[in-house]
């Protein structure tokens, strides 16, 4: 099988019929119908069935669909790795950033980074942990910099990096401005800001309860920038990691929250086999270090 055959396959799935996918891929469709056709004797059976809306996957379909979406995937990002070594001379490394991972503690360490290796092309990618892990698997990503719950088992390797510590966190007006030290149950009478990509997110829920705390949320954000700004307009206060806040924002105050505190750990996340790659084995050294 070729590599058209198998972008025109997965043309047809999204774009539900042969006339359609041949506009998108810039083919007529004859080329593509008798490239798909030669797909099928190969792999001995029908992938679609026509019907007057528009095209089905057949079982054999179905079953052959993620492979080649996975394959398709994997041939594009080497493809684009390839073009950026060769005219640029760099090499490129991948490091997955969960969401709620901010900046203010690891872009000094990549800046330190590239000034040692100034041939590695950094790209960070900013996902929900899952989706990043489901890259790294597919060798999409060479790293991944998560919180997770629980340490995963093998294929992944794990590196601790350091631990962050929860803060309260409020705008520069608020009464909390005079509290030396703010515990849960203080919060609940002010409007709460929920961070829903907040990995902690249910066992907060479960610590509130023991504690017969009820946070009342005002707001609700997948984005740790809204969450900020929702706080430096006043409009309630918010539970976020102390490297999730930016640095020296005059119009946003913090305490770390007591009684009781809550912390993450980070980690780096890789396959064993990629420490043998220099650059990976460089930044980890880097990353658990600082």
């Amino acid at each position: 099988m070729e590599m058209h055959q198998i972008r025109y396959f997965l043309a047809v799935c999204d774009h539900g019929s042969f006339t359609r996918a041949a506009q998108f891929s810039y083919v007529s469709q004859p080329s593509l119908t008798q490239a798909i056709k030669k797909l099928e004797e190969e792999l001995g059976g029908e992938l679609f069935t026509r019907e007057r809306t528009g095209c089905l996957l057949t079982s054999l379909g179905r079953i052959v669909e993620p492979n080649f979406r996975r394959i398709y995937k994997e041939a594009a990002a080497t493809k684009a790795d390839a073009i950026r070594f060769t005219r640029l001379n760099n090499i490129p490394l991948r490091i997955g950033l969960m969401t709620t991972i901010g900046a203010q503690r690891l872009s000094p360490i990549f800046g330190h980074y590239q000034q040692e290796f100034p041939n590695i092309e950094l790209e960070l990618i900013v996902d929900n942990e899952s989706a990043l892990l489901q890259q790294l698997e597919t060798d999409i990503l060479d790293l991944v910099i998560s919180a997770p719950l629980h340490l995963l088992g093998s294929p992944y390797e794990s590196t601790m990096l350091y631990t962050e510590k929860y803060k309260v966190v409020f705008n520069n007006k608020h009464r909390f401005n005079h509290f030396s030290q703010i515990e849960l149950k203080d919060i609940q009478s002010e409007p709460y800001l929920d961070r829903l990509n907040c990995e902690l997110r249910e066992g907060l829920r479960a610590l509130c309860q023991n504690q017969e705390v009820n946070l009342y949320a005002a707001y609700r954000s997948n984005s740790e920038d809204w969450i900020v700004n929702l706080v430096r307009a006043g409009l309630g206060v918010a539970l976020m990691p102390e490297y999730s806040l930016p640095a020296n924002t005059e119009d946003v105050r913090y305490r770390y929250l007591s009684n009781p505190e809550i912390s993450r750990k980070i980690y780096a996340i890789h396959f064993p086999q990629s420490q043998k790659k220099s650059e990976v084995k460089n930044l980890l050294t880097l990353l658990s270090h600082n």
